[in-house]
């Protein structure tokens, strides 16, 4: 399992919600934590 950077949550790794952001996928438990990621990935993903 992943974790959400957003909000910490453990996210299925076969989840639609994810994003790529410099060569790493990233996943997200609901669509407002992507999009919010999204936004500014560089600050979510250190």
């Amino acid at each position: 399992m992943a974790k959400d950077v957003m909000c910490g949550m453990k996210v299925n790794e076969d989840t639609k919600l994810k994003s790529e952001f410099q060569g790493k996928t990233f996943y997200f438990c609901s669509a407002g934590c992507k999009t919010e990621f999204d936004k500014n990935p560089l600050k979510h993903s250190r």
